[in-house]
């Protein structure tokens, strides 16, 4: 029984992790590659 409830709350706290970050992970991965791009140099 207690399992049970274990596994519904580990997969509820893995769904609201994902909608919590995911905003952020967006934000990184836009800024990051803007960044990214600015700051690339040639190597000789």
């Amino acid at each position: 029984m207690f399992r049970v409830i274990a596994d519904a709350l580990r997969t509820l706290g893995g769904i609201v992790a994902a909608v919590v970050t995911f905003p952020f992970r967006l934000l990184a991965r836009l800024f990051g590659g803007a960044a990214g791009h600015g700051r690339r140099t040639r190597r000789a």
